[in-house]
């Protein structure tokens, strides 16, 4: 499975996804994911975060014939195919763009999951509640890594 962002360039996400610019998320598009996978799930985090690492996104119970998220992906709890967002770590539902302290450049995992069931979790759940319901259901993964600094 691979996941394409054509929006990052050379690996910089571009000022329009961070919170120097329109903060939305960017496009990205993936392959098939295996044969048995029931749902998606998308976590975004930035490890390189002064107090460890952070979370910019959580997406799960995508479709499974989904194959593509448009930019600027609505910040509502649950998006019209029933994938649903979870709270990111600046304490709102849905993305949240790069806004690294200082002048220094930080990593930002984009990682997205094959699933072999849908997580069933409520709207909002936390990073640590969907990978808690991830454990022993991941059929493929697939990561971008982009880059931002001020």
């Amino acid at each position: 499975m691979d996941l394409t962002i054509p929006g990052f360039h050379q690996g910089q996400i571009p000022v329009e996804c961070t919170c120097d610019g329109a903060d939305r998320s960017p496009e990205m598009t993936w392959s098939a994911p295996p044969a048995g996978t029931k749902s998606m799930t998308l976590v975004v985090t930035d490890p390189d975060a002064p107090a460890g690492t952070w979370v910019h996104w959580v997406l799960y119970d995508m479709p499974l014939d989904r194959r593509h998220l448009v930019a600027g992906v609505p910040d509502v709890a649950q998006l019209a195919d029933g994938g649903k967002q979870g709270r990111n770590d600046f304490g709102r539902i849905g993305y949240g763009g790069p806004c690294p302290p200082g002048h220094s450049a930080h990593r930002y995992f984009f990682d997205l999951y094959a699933l072999d069931t849908m997580l069933k979790l409520q709207p909002g759940a936390t990073r640590a509640e969907v990978e808690k319901a991830m454990r022993g259901h991941i059929l493929a993964h697939a990561q971008v890594i982009g880059r931002y600094g001020r």
